[in-house]
């Protein structure tokens, strides 16, 4: 599990091709390495990946073509990635569960500085809009979020100017794709009462 906050920025130092797989080198400044050991898991752009190798600043995974399908942002060698290690018991929970299992990706609608800060409009898939709910929570490139507006299948999140500097989000524009996550507890609600 995971927060959605942010640790560092790193990039993809290497994406090389294993059987319509990839296994990615991931250089990061600032994630402290010291403590993860092969198999621990690490959110790289809200996909949660598994450690198969640690070289100093730099750690490798593997990444299945099943995520490879589901996912956006994880295929080119010099891109930049949020990263988050996974949670300990002990750890502040200071955005939201997050599981590191991408949902769907969706489509940039409009991206615009409005004063003190700026307003993001996404479009979900729709098969993932009924889940994403006003003052609710939502993972974008892995990055936890509250949602002030939804209108069908679109949703609106403010990013802060601190969020803008420390994470990719910095990096989007209207028409580019990114990952998303619904919140937990939606998923758990639907199969309650869906269940029977």
């Amino acid at each position: 599990m995971f927060s959605g906050i942010i640790a560092d920025v790193g990039t993809i130092t290497s994406a090389q091709n294993r059987d319509g797989g990839l296994r990615l080198s991931v250089t990061t400044e600032e994630l402290g390495m010291d403590d993860v050991q092969l198999g621990d898991s690490i959110a790289v752009s809200g996909v949660c990946l598994t450690v198969v190798k640690i070289d100093g600043k730099v750690f490798t995974v593997d990444v299945s073509r099943e995520t490879l399908d589901c996912t956006i942002g994880l295929e080119k060698q010099g891109a930049l990635v949020n990263l988050e290690k996974a949670l300990r018991l002990s750890d502040r929970l200071g955005g939201h569960l997050v599981s590191g299992h991408v949902d769907g990706v969706g489509d940039v609608v409009a991206f615009n500085d409005i004063g003190e800060s700026w307003r993001l409009i996404v479009r979900a898939p729709h098969a993932l809009a009924k889940y994403i709910a006003v003052k609710g929570s939502i993972t974008i490139n892995g990055v936890s979020l509250t949602v002030n507006h939804v209108a069908g299948s679109e949703f609106e999140v403010n990013l802060i100017p601190h969020t803008l500097a420390v994470t990719t989000l910095n990096q989007i524009c209207a028409g580019a794709k990114v990952n998303l996550e619904i919140d937990l507890i939606a998923r758990y609600v639907e199969r309650m009462m869906t269940a029977g």
